[in-house]
Order: structure tokens, then C-alpha cells, then sequence
């Protein structure tokens, strides 16, 4: 892939998520199990010989300083020693305190996509670790498969899922990640599994409790998208839900069904990231 290429950064969903303890620094341990799906942001990149980082489309409410993309771009100048500067542009489709990762896989794709087109050699592990520093899920979007994700969220046990299409509903709020992680009723106890155990279908979303309480829309949402598919669960912190149908027609009936006033959209789960493979 070159410059004028359009790079996409996937959602995901997770299938799970199990709050297993917290650690002394105040981080949360997880499992959980990661799957990309075929809804994204598209990023594209044009070459700077300044060494400026500039966001030309810059989100609302978000100082560029402050912009993931922006801060990705930094950190890697920073850590490779490049001099090379980059003008990002984002064409953002995912909804931001939606669960599904849009800020965090933005971050990854300009990891991926800068390493590559400025030729700083940085090792996909290398920026997973670096990925680190910017959230907790931007490290699974660098990995670029779907895995079985613990700690928290930085080791992965890789895991082959089947064919599904997802509906994916919005409730018509953002969710302050941090704000679900500090309740004090959230569960944190729940018992470790290891990984060669998962199977689709088991475990729930430890938060769920905690989103749908403080946010009703959630659980209004839930409720009805559990009407369609009992598996319905919410993704991340929310604000986002999903169900998986194996059967498209039926994933499509489910979509037409919608009550007014609700958004929803199908996805297809992907076997891997689409920037799997870059270098």
C-alpha cells in the first residue's frame, strides 16, 4: 500500500467480557474475546517534509493535540527517531463512546500505516507495545486477529470464530468509558477461564449491568434486541449492542424490524484485521 491508498480501521465487538480483578495501579484485568468486523473508519495520509503532524479533519469537541490519530503519529515520530511528518485524514463512520473501538483501531491503522509508508522497520510487536501507551484496546488492533484477549487486554491467544453477520444497534448516547470501569458496583471478581475453553456463545459483558443502569437507552435497546436473539449482548462499555446470526436473511429481517426512533446496521465479522499482513 502507498500514500494515496485509503487505510481502514475496523470495529470490533467484544464476545465476551469478564472483569476478573484489579490490579495496584487501579487497571482492570479482563478476558475477553475480540472479533473485527467489516464496519470502518477510512484514514488517508499524505507525506509532510516539515515533520509537522497535521489532522485536517479534525473531530468536534476533540483538540487535535488531543486526537488518538494525531497522538499515534507523534509517538511513533518520537520513538523511531523519524523526521518525516505526515497531513492525516479521517473519514470517521463509528461512533465515538459506541464500544466498538473507533478511536483505538484509528490509532492502530496510523501505527501500521505510518511504520510502513515512512519506512521506520518497527516490528508489529514493537507496536503493539507501543500501541499501549495510547489505550488498552488500541495493542488487539496492531495484533490484526481475532484472539482471546487477557490481562488487560495486551496478551492474546489467537482463536478462529465462524462466519457471522452482526446487528449492531447505536442507543443515541455516549459512554464514558472510565465512568463504567470507576462504579463502584461494578463486578470485578469474576472467575478466570483459559482460553482453549471459549467457545462462542459463553460469558457475558461485566459491564453491562453498570451501562444499562446509568443509561436506560442501553437497556431499552437490549431488551428489544434480545426479543430477536437471546445471545444479544452489549460491546465494551457500551453505548453499542449486537447480536450474531449465522443467517444473513435473518440478521436483514431483524434490521427491517426496527422500532422507529431506533439505528441499526448488519456487519460482517472478518477472520482478520485487513491490514493483517502490512509491514
Amino acid at each position: 500500500m502507498n500514500w494515496h491508498d485509503a487505510w481502514p480501521a475496523p470495529a470490533k465487538l467484544n464476545l465476551f467480557l469478564h472483569v476478573t480483578g484489579r490490579r495496584a495501579d487501579g487497571y482492570h484485568l479482563l478476558q475477553t474475546v475480540f472479533r473485527f468486523i467489516d464496519r470502518c473508519d477510512t484514514l488517508r495520509f499524505a507525506p509532510r517534509v516539515d515533520g509537522a503532524i497535521e489532522l485536517a479533519t479534525p473531530l468536534p469537541g476533540v483538540p487535535p493535540e488531543s486526537d488518538l490519530t494525531v497522538r499515534a503519529a507523534r509517538l511513533l515520530q518520537a520513538h523511531s527517531g523519524c523526521r518525516q511528518g505526515a497531513t492525516i485524514h479521517l473519514d470517521k463512520r463509528l461512533p465515538m463512546g459506541g464500544g466498538l473501538g473507533g478511536g483505538s483501531s484509528d490509532a492502530a491503522t496510523v501505527l501500521l500505516a505510518l511504520n510502513h509508508l515512512w519506512g521506520t522497520g518497527l516490528t508489529r510487536a514493537e507496536l503493539e507495545h507501543l500501541g499501549l501507551n495510547l489505550g488498552a484496546d488500541v495493542p488487539v488492533f496492531v495484533h490484526g486477529r481475532n484472539t482471546f484477549a487477557e490481562g488487560v487486554g495486551e496478551r492474546f491467544t489467537d482463536v478462529a470464530l465462524p462466519a457471522a453477520t452482526y446487528l449492531v444497534l447505536e442507543p443515541p448516547v455516549h459512554v464514558p468509558t472510565a465512568a463504567i470501569f470507576g462504579a463502584p458496583e461494578l463486578p470485578r471478581e469474576s472467575t478466570p477461564i483459559a482460553a482453549a475453553q471459549w467457545r462462542p456463545g459463553i460469558g457475558r459483558n461485566d459491564l453491562e449491568g453498570v451501562a444499562c443502569a446509568r443509561f436506560p437507552a442501553i437497556a431499552e435497546h437490549l431488551a428489544w434486541l434480545r426479543e430477536q436473539a437471546a445471545t444479544a449482548m452489549m460491546t465494551g462499555s457500551g453505548a453499542c449492542v449486537f447480536a450474531a446470526f449465522s443467517d444473513p436473511a435473518a440478521a436483514a429481517a431483524a434490521l427491517a424490524a426496527l422500532p422507529a426512533g431506533f439505528s441499526g446496521w448488519l456487519a460482517e465479522g472478518l477472520e482478520q484485521h485487513p491490514l493483517a499482513e502490512i509491514r
